[in-house]
This record gives structure tokens, C-alpha cells and sequence, in this order.
């Protein structure tokens, strides 16, 4: 077996199963280039075959990204392959990934099909799936929980019609390490043709196993590919998290013995890449991204760290691209300081005007904040890419007033397409007021799921406050993710930002796996 480990990233797909995280094109291009940039081996970019919208996102991920192969997603069935190939045509590495239920749970109350019927869809699927592409990855859904001697016979097929990587999913998160590892291994010295294929695994995290269950499939099951998500993003409990799996193989190399061709610098400018876009918050105690992960608090283990830095830290922060210097720029700082530190958190914009719009926002901000942050820079350059796009609201100005003894109230001046409209509204507070203003002229009807506000840095009350709202409308679910250092405005920014992904009606269909 190969020492080299491929790193599958599927947050683009699985990832943004999670409710409310959907992206539109131009965020899925942006997290695709840093993933690029990560090396990652394989960028899962979508489901070609859900929507139009997936399949334009699938071919311009597709049409740009040359250093990792571009993967889309497809039911077994002739349509979804072909879709699929047509999307992928520009890749300079492509791969199609198909799939269909293989548990008998999932045969007989999903699908209401009979086991012949579904090895023989999985053949004729991976057939047609070779003859218009040379890489085909195939996934038995739910693959753990199905019956073994089907499931030998079901890959056995499939590597003979040309299959070249066979991933197990644990697509509900059953699995425990020791018994999913051997599953795997079980799988593999049972069928004849095994060593024709890279195996791989793609573990769900409902019970919080999918990194250790991943690295279980690995160790003892002999897989060659990890399927995972930057952040652990994903539907439910989430995937397996590709920071966590990628510095446990790194770190433990002693143990694992196997290399990847993740450049680990990357992995937290991806990181907040990712959390900005999705408005899914990393969490303060997470591994390797989170803001306390590098963190000591207690007076033993600062001691400790100052005389020898490996007594409580097994990585080093600036491994995984922490900064040693937070503080970056203030309001003396040009425009060429403001572009270098653009190329060094690995921000690549897509014109000169996009710097100079993102330039004209920074030194705002910096009349306003007196220490700028890397967060700061970050989450200004996101709210740049999303003002970039067309918007139908956009929040124009804001002011409230809020005593002691009195209802608060605020009046909210916003454009809606070319118009503009003042409202005032009362409310519990003046964030509660500043959106009930601005649904008093919108009437969009939608419930709000979730409303949270995270500071963007630590250790200020100048810090600007990331605000993520959560609107739920006829089925659909959306985040909206605004910044400012005026937590009311971040909020109405927030509020306007999830309208317009509700207003642009963008399809979104759940894949599976």
C-alpha cells in the first residue's frame, strides 16, 4: 500500500448540506481557490445534477482550479453522470463520484428496491460513469450498516467496471473505530480484486467519532483516502473534520506512518474562510482552529510553555497558520501594507478595483477601530465580496436610541433594488427594533431560527461583532452574516444579507452520503 494519504475535501458538497450553510457560485469559487491553496488532493465542488445553480458552481470550480482534481457528485442513474461529465469538461483532473444505498434499511423503505436491482443499477452507474471520465469514485450509501457479503459482491462489480477509489461511508455516524476499521480490512481481504482501487472512508459525527472512526478506516482498515471538511462542517452532527484528521497524521507520524500534501500553514485562513461564509461560528475550544486551541490559561502550564514550549503544546500555532502578530495594520497604514497583508493571509482578490474597494472599507474601519486584526481584515474582505455581488437591499444607515425605562427604537434607511425606504420600528432592544423596522417595509414573512453574535477578535470592547442570522421561509433555510463594530448595524447587515439569499430563490437540493 501507498504511504501517501489523499485528502478529499467534500465541504463544498457535504458540507453545505448543513441548514443554512448553501453558498452561491461566487463563495464556492473563493472557498475552492483556498482549498487549492491548501492542497487539498480532491475539492468535491457539488452535486452538478441538483440545480442549475450547482451544475454553473460544479464548471467554474471546475474551469479554474488546476493543482487538485475538481469532483462532482452523482446518483447512479445516467443523468446525473452525464450532467456531471458535462460540468467537469474544463478540469485539467476531473472525477466523478457516484452513489446508491447499499443497507438493507435504506434498500427497502428509500429506494423500494430489491438487492439484484441495486447491484445491478451500481454496475451499469460505474459502466457508464468510465466511459466519460477515467477517474470514478463510487460509495455504497450507508455502506456500514450494510450487509457484508452484499456489500463484497456490490464493490466487487464495480472495480471490474472500472471503479478506482471505493469509499465506505458511515453515513449516520453508527460506526465505533476499532469495529469500523476492521469492517474495512474485512471488506478488503474478501474481495478478490481489491487491490485494483483506493479504498476510502467518510465518516458522520453524530456520536463525535468521525475523526477517530477516519483514522481507525485508515490504520487498520488500509484506506488510502480521508472524505472531510474544513471546520467538521456538515448536516447534522457534521463530517469528519480535515484540520483534525491531517494534524493527527502529522503529529502522530511516529504511529501512522503516512504522509499528506497538505500545505498545515493553510488551514486556518480556510478555516475563517469558511465559518465567514457560512456563518457556522468555530467554537472557541475546537481542535486547531478554535481561538483557545493554542491557549493557557492556568499559571502551571504558562510556566511551563515559557521554559519549553513543547511541555504543553504538541503543534505549533504558526504551523497551522495562526499569526504570531495579531495586530497587523492601523489608519496610518497604505495601500500596498493593506495588499501584502491580503497575500499573506492568503486573500487573493479578483480585480484592482476589488482591492480598492476592500481598501476604501479597511481605512474606514480603521477610523473607527484603532488596532485592526487579521479577523478584522478577513471579515471586511467578506463583507466586500458579498456588497460586490447584486444586491437587492442594502443597508444604507442606522441609527437608534435606547434608555433606561424607555422602549427602545431605531430608524433603519435601506435601498431595496433602486429605492430607497426610511422606517422606524420599536422593540425590545434596538437590535430587536432595527429588524422589526426593516420587516415592516420587507414583509418576507420569515421565521428567524437563529440569531448569534460572535466577536470577530478577543480582548477589546473596540472589536468588531460578527452577527449570524438564520431565516427559515417556505422550506428553505439561509444564514446571512454581517460585521461591524456597531453591533446593531452588524445585525441589520446580517438581516438584509439572509433576505437577499432568500430573495435570489438560489435551488438547493440535498445530495446524499
Amino acid at each position: 500500500m501507498s504511504d501517501k494519504l489523499i485528502i478529499f475535501d467534500t465541504t463544498l458538497r457535504d458540507g453545505e448540506q448543513s441548514p443554512g450553510a448553501s453558498m452561491t457560485r461566487d463563495e464556492k469559487l473563493r472557498i475552492a481557490r483556498q482549498l487549492e491553496r491548501l492542497k487539498v488532493d480532491v475539492i468535491e465542488a457539488g452535486f452538478a445534477a441538483s440545480s442549475n445553480g450547482d451544475f454553473a458552481a460544479v464548471k467554474a470550480i471546475a474551469d479554474v482550479i488546476k493543482d487538485s482534481t475538481v469532483c462532482s457528485l452523482a446518483r447512479a442513474n445516467d443523468r446525473d453522470i452525464a450532467r456531471a461529465a458535462e460540468a467537469l469538461k474544463g478540469a485539467a483532473r476531473s472525477r466523478i463520484h457516484t452513489f446508491i444505498a447499499t443497507s438493507e434499511l435504506h434498500m427497502e423503505k428509500k429506494l423500494r428496491m430489491t438487492p439484484d436491482q441495486v447491484f445491478e443499477q451500481a454496475r451499469l452507474a460505474v459502466r457508464f460513469a468510465r466511459n466519460l471520465c477515467a477517474d470514478i469514485e463510487f460509495s455504497p450509501e450507508d455502506g456500514y450498516r450494510s450487509d457484508p457479503d452484499f456489500l463484497c459482491r456490490v464493490l466487487e462489480a464495480c472495480i471490474d467496471e472500472g471503479a478506482t477509489t471505493l469509499n465506505i461511508p458511515d453515513t449516520v455516524g453508527y460506526a465505533v473505530p476499532e469495529l469500523y476499521g476492521e469492517f474495512i480490512r474485512s471488506l478488503r481481504e474478501r474481495i478478490p480484486n481489491s487491490d485494483k482501487a483506493v479504498w476510502s472512508v467518510h465518516c458522520h459525527n453524530d456520536l463525535g467519532m468521525a475523526v477517530a472512526n477516519s483514522l481507525a478506516g485508515v490504520k487498520i482498515g488500509g484506506a488510502r483516502q480521508v472524505e472531510c471538511t474544513i471546520n467538521g462542517l456538515g448536516e447534522r452532527a457534521g463530517n469528519c473534520s480535515l484540520e483534525e484528521v491531517v494534524m493527527a497524521l502529522r503529529t502522530r507520524r511516529d504511529y501512522f506512518g503516512l504522509q499528506v500534501g497538505i500545505d498545515t500553514t493553510q488551514i486556518v485562513p480556510a478555516s475563517r474562510m469558511v465559518s465567514q461564509t457560512t456563518g457556522f461560528v468555530v467554537q472557541p475550544n475546537k481542535a486547531v482552529v478554535g481561538a483557545n486551541a493554542f491557549a493557557h490559561a492556568s499559571g502551571i502550564h504558562q510556566d511551563g510553555v515559557l521554559k519549553a514550549r513543547d511541555t504543553y503544546e504538541i503543534m505549533r500555532a504558526e504551523d497551522v497558520g495562526w499569526a504570531a502578530n495579531k495586530i497587523v495594520l492601523g489608519k496610518l497604514s497604505g495601500r500596498n501594507a493593506f495588499k501584502q497583508r491580503l497575500q499573506e493571509l492568503g486573500i487573493q482578490l479578483e480585480s484592482e478595483a476589488e482591492v480598492n474597494n476592500a481598501f476604501a472599507r479597511f481605512k474606514d474601519l480603521a477610523d473607527r477601530k484603532s488596532e485592526i486584526f487579521d479577523e478584522d481584515i478577513i471579515a471586511l474582505v467578506g463583507d466586500e465580496s458579498v456588497t460586490s455581488e447584486q444586491e437587492h437591499y442594502r443597508l444604507l444607515a442606522l441609527s437608534q436610541h435606547s434608555e433606561t425605562g424607555e422602549r427602545p427604537q431605531a430608524s433603519v434607511t435601506f435601498a431595496v433594488g433602486e429605492q430607497e425606504h426610511c422606517v422606524e420600528s420599536q422593540g425590545n432592544g434596538p437590535v430587536d427594533a432595527s429588524l422589526k423596522a426593516i420587516e415592516s417595509k420587507v414583509k418576507s414573512g420569515a421565521e428567524l431560527m437563529l440569531y448569534s453574535v460572535n466577536a470577530i477578535t478577543s480582548g477589546s470592547t473596540e472589536s468588531q461583532g460578527e452577527v449570524t442570522v438564520r431565516l427559515q421561509l417556505g422550506g428553505r433555510v439561509v444564514n446571512g452574516v454581517g460585521s461591524d463594530p456597531d453591533i446593531v448595524v452588524a445585525s441589520a447587515k446580517a438581516y438584509l444579507s439572509a433576505l437577499n439569499k432568500l430573495h435570489s430563490n438560489a435551488d438547493r437540493v440535498a445530495a446524499q452520503g
